[in-house]
């Protein structure tokens, strides 16, 4: 279908260097397409969807998007209430979508949507939808506090009819695909913050070393080369725990714990090192010429989008059995 029929170890190559990006927009959006939208199509789609819908994607051609968080369902994917009731050999779809990544121009999204009154983990399908049909109304584009360069829309469907063919794999088995789908977003996610924040800490330093108060160098003091040099071995263990996920995913493992572990560490360690270093830059951190000032902003998404760090948390405990039992 246009791919270079590489493994996924070669995805998480590609976003690391695209952190060299001096914003988190563009990498975000190229990520949408190879990882976030396009995982359950490329894994369960039928090849007629394939052609319609991946081809082009991986051409360039088409623009993805990924429609499952709601108003009221963000990273409780279980709780979406947007529905496609099968009417003959069409899906009749209502409902909308919230923080949709490149929904303002997207030719496509790949939706998520009740097929049944069925218990909340079988009764979803993911869905091809083409953006251009009756009844699809991109509300408006979000002005947000970072990724500012990213177009992030909300969008309504009102007795949206698509093509019954258009379902990717079973009827039911979308919170399943979703979930897998989350394993490569996670961890693309991952891959995108390390050369950043390796980038922060090196400008911070260079800032630092040149900056004078007080009759010396910022960096001259112990609290500031010390905490630089804690953050870069932070970053390093992050970069180690990253390889070793993708590793065992690409042998086919579930990975979903050690992404998890991986997405909740990068959120926070995205703030930690961005507000340390902004601290150390003064007052020419808090200004918009600076890329500190701009990672401080476009990476606290890290902790939101793709399931927050409470939700990442979750998962981690879940795996390690340690919940209460209901």
């Amino acid at each position: 279908y246009g791919g270079m029929g590489l493994d996924f170890s070669y995805n998480i190559a590609v976003a690391e260097e695209l952190g060299n990006i001096r914003c988190g927009g563009i990498p975000m959006a190229i990520g949408v397409q190879a990882g976030m939208a396009t995982p359950a199509l490329t894994r369960f789609g039928s090849d007629e969807l394939k052609k319609q819908f991946l081809a082009p994607t991986i051409a360039g051609d088409f623009v993805a998007c990924l429609g499952i968080s709601e108003p009221g369902a963000g990273s409780d994917v279980a709780n979406i209430k947007t529905t496609a009731v099968r009417k003959g050999d069409e899906y009749v779809i209502n409902g909308g979508k919230m923080w949709i990544t490149s929904g303002s121009q997207a030719d496509w999204m790949c939706l998520l949507a009740n097929t049944s009154e069925g218990p909340p983990h079988r009764n979803k399908s993911l869905i091809c939808l083409p953006m251009n049909l009756p009844g699809i109304h991109v509300a408006k584009k979000i002005d947000k506090l970072g990724m500012r360069s990213s177009d992030t829309a909300q969008i309504f469907f009102e007795d949206v009819k698509v093509p019954s063919k258009n379902l990717i794999g079973e009827e039911g088995k979308g919170f399943t695909y979703q979930m897998l789908q989350f394993q490569e977003e996670r961890l693309w996610g991952v891959a995108t913050v390390l050369t950043p924040l390796e980038n922060i800490i090196q400008e911070t330093i260079d800032y630092t070393r040149q900056r004078k108060v007080f009759d010396q160098s910022v960096l001259h003091n112990q609290t500031v080369h010390f905490r630089l040099a804690e953050l870069a071995t932070e970053v390093e263990l992050l970069r180690s725990l990253l390889h070793r996920a993708v590793a065992l995913y690409v042998e086919g493992n579930d990975v979903t714990k050690f992404a998890s572990m991986a997405k909740l560490k990068a959120g926070r360690l995205a703030r930690e090192v961005t507000d340390s270093c902004l601290q150390f830059w003064g007052g020419m951190g808090f200004t918009s010429e600076v890329l500190v000032s701009r990672f401080y902003r476009d990476l606290r998404l890290m902790s939101i989008g793709g399931g927050t760090d409470e939700t990442m948390l979750s998962i981690i405990c879940k795996y390690m059995e340690i919940l209460p039992s209901k």
